[in-house]
This record gives structure tokens, sequence and C-alpha cells, in this order.
């Protein structure tokens, strides 16, 4: 999954010949998952047709203040629009609009809206040879940089003239990749290794029966989702679910009975930066599993039970530098099991919830936690999961800084 998913992206189209490339670059940031408007200077439309661009965009393309075919004139708001955006591009970025946002000229509805964003701006210049060498458009270029703009680099490659040399605006593929690699960058869990375990554990009492619980893995999936977007390295581990990882930051490693799951954290323990242990993992297992399918013949039927392993437990005993999060789902005097667990399992924190919250547990889209730490609590109203997964991960981010 891209680190363009859900993010508001404003595209501002110049008019260079390069204009007709935008199509394929509107087409990659919607694949990406990013919402694109789009606003267009008058005479980009000579190179591609807002008909094209609104379409591929699912969005109306503006170009000016009002609908000038409109007698009901509306205004287009420039200010809406630049708080609107998460960035803003503009591509492809001509000598003469690059020239206008370097001194501040705002005779158009795209300078305009440029001089009200609040958000990061990336350019990609496209022009001739001379004029990308000429003294005037590298003064723009160092000025638009020294106000915080981003410059994506131009080609070399034949240009509209017939000279071959730099000022070829970059690829679609490669303005995409520019960004990606830009956004990354700044985000705050881009350096680390998340450990995240998932779903329930299954201990068999035959080949056909086993041990269980209700956990659909829908919370610990949801973390590593958050934990990814986020810039983490993520490995994933999941007891049975039919759910599925959607970013390639995450490494799904699938596992069955909680000896399965003992081995696969173990393994992994000492490269990871952090564990949040959101399975829900079985307590006991059958002392003696039979090789056969038990058959039904007794009126009363026992099974001898024996512990499984502690994983919680013996990753708090031996974590060194690693951050250490666990989950409590509680039925009774929740504050006083969860306090305990935090204590006896040497944990960061531990995310608490309750059964008796009819809208938290397993099976559930929603959940409604509170955080415990050692020394205070953080309380949540009940929201889907994927904002409580990133609730958590806020509070693991912190634990970084601190």
């Amino acid at each position: 999954m891209s680190v363009l998913k859900g993010k508001k992206v404003l595209l501002g189209i110049t008019a260079g010949i390069a204009a007709y490339k935008t199509a394929f670059l509107v087409r990659l940031l919607i694949k990406a998952g990013a919402q694109v408007k789009i606003i267009m200077t008058p005479a980009s439309k000579d190179f591609v047709t807002p008909l094209t661009l609104s379409t591929l965009s699912k969005n109306e393309v503006l170009s000016s203040f009002t609908k000038e075919e409109d007698e009901n004139k509306v205004w287009n708001s420039h200010v809406e629009l630049g708080l609107w955006a998460d960035f803003m591009l503009i591509a492809p970025a001509t000598a003469n609009t690059l020239s206008k946002m370097a001194t501040g000229n705002s005779d158009n509805f795209l300078l305009a809206t440029y001089l009200s964003a609040k958000c990061p701006v990336f350019f990609a210049p496209a022009m001739d040879l001379d004029m990308y060498q000429h003294p005037s458009t590298k003064n723009s270029f160092s000025t638009l940089e020294s106000y915080g703009n981003v410059m994506i680099p131009a080609g070399t490659g034949e240009l509209a003239s017939g000279l071959t040399g730099e000022g070829r605006m970059a690829e679609p593929e490669e303005i995409l990749k520019f960004i990606e690699e830009h956004l990354s960058q700044s985000l705050p869990l881009k350096t680390r290794t998340i450990l995240i375990t998932a779903g329930p554990t299954y201990e068999a009492i035959d080949p056909v029966r086993f041990i269980g619980n209700h956990s659909s893995g829908k919370m610990g999936f949801e973390l590593a989702e958050a934990a990814a977007a986020l810039g983490a390295k993520v490995i994933l581990i999941s007891g049975p679910t039919h759910l599925e990882a959607k970013n390639e930051q995450i490494e799904l490693i699938r596992v069955v009975s909680t000896q399965d799951m003992y081995d696969a954290v173990n393994a992994n323990f000492r490269q990871v930066d952090a564990v949040i242990a959101a399975a829900a993992v079985s307590d006991y297992k059958p002392k003696v599993v039979a090789d056969q399918k038990i058959k039904k013949s007794e009126e009363q039927f026992s099974i001898e039970l024996t512990r499984t392993q502690d994983i919680l437990a013996e990753l708090g005993e031996k974590k060194t530098t690693q951050k250490l999060i666990g989950f409590a789902l509680e039925t009774n005097n929740e504050l006083e099991n969860a306090k305990g667990k935090l204590e006896r399992k040497n944990l960061d924190f531990i995310v608490l919830n309750s059964m008796q919250d009819t809208e938290a547990g397993f099976k559930k889209d929603t959940n409604k936690v509170t955080i415990l730490y050692p020394d205070r609590k953080v309380a949540f109203p009940v929201k889907p999961k994927k904002e409580v997964a990133r609730d958590i991960l806020n509070e693991v981010v912190q634990l970084f800084d601190a």
C-alpha cells in the first residue's frame, strides 16, 4: 500500500507540452489511493482537456474563480482548496509559472491557490533546454526551494524543440516515486520494525477438533496497517483468520497453535523495536492429542488440560531495548486485572477492553479501549478499530520519542 493512500492531492497544471502526461499522472495517483482535485491555468487547456482529467479524477476541474458560462456564478474558493490538500503538486511547472510563484504574482486561480496553500508544495519543471538553463529560471528554483517548496528534478531527453538536454518533465512514474520517498522520510516509524500478533490460536484435541476462541484478528490486522502507514516494517504473526495484509511493508506469518506463535515470535524478537501482542492466545491445551478422531461413545467425556507458554511474560523477562505492549480483554474487575498483567509481564503499556462494552470485543468493527501505563491511564471513546489502531500506534510513537 502506498503512503499516498488517503492523501488529498491538489494538482496544478500549467501550459506546457508535458501537460499531456498529467492524464497518466492522475491515473497513478488514483491507483495509489489518493484523492485528486485539479486546477488548470486557462492556457493549459490547449494541451489536455478538462473533460479527460475530470473523468479520471472524478472531480470537477477548476481554472477560474467563477464559472463564466454560469449566469448564477458561484465563487471557487482558492483558500478552501489550499486548506483541503495534504500536498500540492504543480506539474508541469513552466518557467512563466515558476517565476510568478517565486515573486508572488497572482494573476490566475492556480497561483492564488498556491499562495494560499498551507500544505507542502512539489513542483516538476518542464521547459526547453535554454529556458531551463537561464539564470532567471535557476533563480526561481532556488527561491522556491528557500520557501520550503520541493523541486522534482527534470530529466534529460528529447525536447519539444527537437533539442536534446535537460528540461524534460519527470515521467509520471518518477514523480510518484519521488513524492512517495519524500513523504516516507518524515514518517515517525520509518526506521522501526514492529512485531504484531493477531487472531486466535487453536489447540488440537484430535485431527478434527480444537480448543479456540472467537477472535477474528481484525484488531491486530488494523494495527499492522496503521504501523505500516507510519513507515514501520511490520512482522505480523497471525493465528487462523481469513484476513489478508494489504501493505507491502507487512510480512505476514501464519500460525495455528500457541507453540507455533511462540516459535515465530521468538525467532523474530531480537530484530524488532517493539512488540504489540494483540493475539488472543489460548491459555490451555489438551495434555494428550488423539491421533484419530474421538468417537462419540460415552455420556460424559473429559479432557485434561495443561498450560501453554506465556509468550508475553517471557518477552517481558528477556526484553532489552524493545517496547512491549499487551492487551487485556476482561469481563470483571477490569482495571485491577489489567494493572496486574501490566506489572507481572513487564509491559510498557497495556490496552484494556471490556466484554461489558457492547461495542467492543471479538468480531466487532468497533472497540473501546483504555491504555494503562504504570503511572497513568488514557481512556478513548468507542471508535472503529481502524481509528483505535491509530490511537495505539500514536502512543507507541511517543514511547520512542520519550
